[in-house]
């Protein structure tokens, strides 16, 4: 099953972090991607047409974060948004950040 079909679920107490390996094994399944501090979060940069392709992406990555019930950092400005993932309980990268970054691939590159 791809990472898109799949959900994000609750995370429960006692999970370990994904290693660095298991990382970058994840990474090449979400294109656009790159591991930041010391791989324990994704980061995606998006260069935009102008401020209302930022804030159309905005929301789009906020409605997707919604339906997954997983919240990313999100910056913003006049033609970029960088978009930051990992999964704040474990303080970093679980399977639901790449479920995330994947549909926000499928959202963004059709």
């Amino acid at each position: 099953m791809s990472l898109t079909d799949k959900q994000c679920t609750p995370c429960q107490g006692g999970t370990e972090p994904m290693d660095a390996d298991q990382a970058k094994a994840h990474l090449a399944e979400v294109p656009g991607w790159e591991l930041t501090h010391d791989a324990t979060r994704i980061r995606r940069d998006f260069k935009l047409k102008d401020f209302k392709a930022a804030q159309a992406l905005v929301n789009t990555v906020g409605d997707l974060s919604e339906q997954e019930n997983h919240h990313p950092e999100i910056a913003f400005g006049y033609g970029h948004v960088t978009v930051e993932i990992w999964t704040h309980k474990i303080n970093g990268l679980h399977e639901n950040d790449f479920i995330l970054a994947s549909k926000i691939n499928a959202a963004v590159d059709d």
